[in-house]
């Protein structure tokens, strides 16, 4: 568990709150012990809470509706699951013989919960800023990418709804490229239609690297 901490860049006074976020219900009924389903329940509302404390006092300009779909595209399982593959949480998870037996990984699901359980250990074992900053820390980037297009028109759907009209919606976002550093990684995204390319776009998450491209291809098109 020391190796997790540093990767958390966190240190339990008590190591059992940790081993009980990690640990999954399928474990928790084959052993007789408590899962981390208590600890998910309440790391889902600290993580909501805090979020959305971070957004309102960093992005002033946004409004309320704009802040909920920003919160919304952050606070979610894929948001979570990235967390988790980074800070190597599958290497710890305690997991019941149903969840390993024939499987080649483990669900997106099961750790995008224990990330939530662990800011709730976090909390328990000190306070709000502990858990604040972790938040902050693996969240950052994320609302920072997610407040580029908010507000603006979503691309993907409008041309989607124009290309209808042809009666052909085979359209495909392929991410051709990935540059730059992890820290600062820029995306660039191919959309296709009935095999044709249509335009590229870049941005600094696949999401607004699609939107742009969609973006461009809306221009192309005069459409």
């Amino acid at each position: 568990m020391k190796s997790l901490e540093e990767n958390i860049n966190y240190t339990f006074k008590n190591k059992e709150l940790l081993k009980r976020a990690l640990t999954h219900t399928s474990y928790a009924y084959e052993n007789g012990v408590q899962s981390n389903e208590k600890l998910e329940f309440l790391g889902d509302s600290i993580l909501e809470f805090l979020s959305s404390i971070y957004i309102y006092q960093n992005y002033p300009k946004l409004k309320e509706g704009e802040m909920t779909k920003v919160r919304a595209t952050v606070v979610c399982e894929d948001s979570l699951f990235k967390i988790a593959q980074k800070l190597k949480f599958s290497d710890y998870l305690f997991l019941g013989n149903s969840e390993l037996k024939g499987k080649e990984q483990i669900r997106k699901a099961i750790l995008a919960d224990s990330v939530e359980a662990v800011i709730a250990a976090m909390y328990l074992d000190s306070n709000l800023e502990e858990a604040r900053k972790f938040i902050v820390t693996n969240l950052k980037e994320e609302i920072q990418n997610a407040t580029e297009h908010v507000g603006q028109k979503d691309y993907k759907t409008v041309l989607q709804e124009k290309l209808q009209i042809h009666g052909n919606t085979d359209i495909k976002y392929i991410i051709i490229n990935e540059k730059g550093p992890d820290h600062e990684k820029i995306f660039v995204a191919e959309v296709d239609w009935d095999g044709k390319k249509l335009a590229t776009g870049e941005g600094k998450s696949k999401k607004s690297a699609e939107m742009e491209a969609a973006k461009k291809a809306l221009e192309n098109l005069k459409i």
